[in-house]
């Protein structure tokens, strides 16, 4: 098993940007704002700029972009 020093466990705290992210505080992950599971920093590939939140796969990132039907 791979260990880093220094390497902190829990929820990260990031800054999303246009084409990368910003870590504000040390994690291991953060926290899908559809499906509430953790994705590892490592597997981050879909979130929101302009709300700011992270999504655990493209399907997940479409619900919460899509606007509802009327």
């Amino acid at each position: 098993m791979l260990t880093r020093s220094g390497h902190q466990g829990g929820e990260a705290r990031i800054r999303y940007g246009d084409a990368d992210f910003e870590i504000l505080s040390p994690g291991a992950y953060v926290t899908c704002a559809v499906t509430g599971r953790q994705i590892p920093l490592g597997a981050l590939r879909y979130w929101s700029v302009d709300l700011q939140e992270a999504y655990w796969d493209a399907e997940a990132a479409s619900k919460r972009l899509t606007p509802p039907k009327a």
